[in-house]
C-alpha cells in the first residue's frame, strides 16, 4: 500500500537543506507547500520551468488581433468618420492613431487570460477542492510532500531518511 508523507519545517532554509539532502539520497519530492515562494526549490525537487510566458504572449497577441480587427471594423468599414482631416480609407493610414488602444487591449487580454489560467492551473477557482495538506502552510510553516508511489525506497527507508532532517512534524497517511 502506498503512503503519503507530509514533513513540516519551520524555516525555508531548513526546508531547502532538507530537500537537497533527501534528493541527494534518491528521494523524489512530489510537492512543497509554503506561505511564500521559496526561491531555488524548483530545480532542487525537479520541477521543470513553466511555459506560462508563451501562454501570456498568446493571450496578448489575441488581444492585439481583436483590437486591430475591431478598430478596422468600427473606424474604417462600418462607420468611417472624418476626424481632423485624417483619411479613413484603410487601416494602414490610421494604424498610428490605433497604437495606444491596441497596446492597452493587448495588456487587458494578457492580464485577464493569465489570471484565469493561474486560477485553473493551481485549482483555486471557487468550488475546486483544496489540495493543501495543512492550513498552517498559509501562515508560517513549510510542508514537503513525499509519496512512496514515485520512490524506489520502502516506506520504512523513506521514514528513516525523513527523520534524519531537521523536521518539526511528520504525518504519514495511507494513499
Amino acid at each position: 500500500m502506498s503512503k503519503i508523507f507530509h514533513v513540516m519545517y519551520d524555516d525555508d532554509a531548513v526546508l531547502m537543506t532538507a530537500a537537497k539532502d533527501l534528493v541527494g539520497q534518491g528521494v523524489r519530492v512530489k510537492d512543497v507547500f509554503s506561505p511564500f515562494p521559496v526561491h531555488g526549490i524548483d530545480p532542487v525537487i525537479g520541477i521543470k520551468r513553466t511555459r506560462l510566458a508563451i501562454c501570456s504572449f498568446m493571450f496578448a497577441m489575441t488581444g492585439t488581433s481583436l483590437a486591430l480587427l475591431g478598430m478596422w471594423y468600427f473606424m474604417i468599414s462600418d462607420w468611417p468618420m472624418n476626424i481632423g482631416g485624417k483619411p479613413s480609407f484603410s487601416l494602414i493610414e490610421n494604424v498610428m492613431a490605433f497604437i495606444p488602444v491596441t497596446f492597452e487591449f493587448s495588456v487587458l487580454c494578457g492580464a485577464h487570460g493569465m489570471a484565469i489560467t493561474y486560477l485553473l492551473r493551481n485549482g483555486t477557482l471557487p468550488g475546486m477542492p483544496a489540495t493543501n495538506p495543512d492550513p498552517r502552510t498559509t501562515d508560517d510553516k513549510f510542508v514537503m510532500e513525499i509519496t512512496t508511489d514515485n520512490n524506489s525506497m520502502s516506506s520504512d527507508e523513506l521514514e528513516s531518511a525523513i527523520r534524519g532532517t531537521d523536521m518539526i512534524e511528520l504525518s504519514i497517511k495511507d494513499a
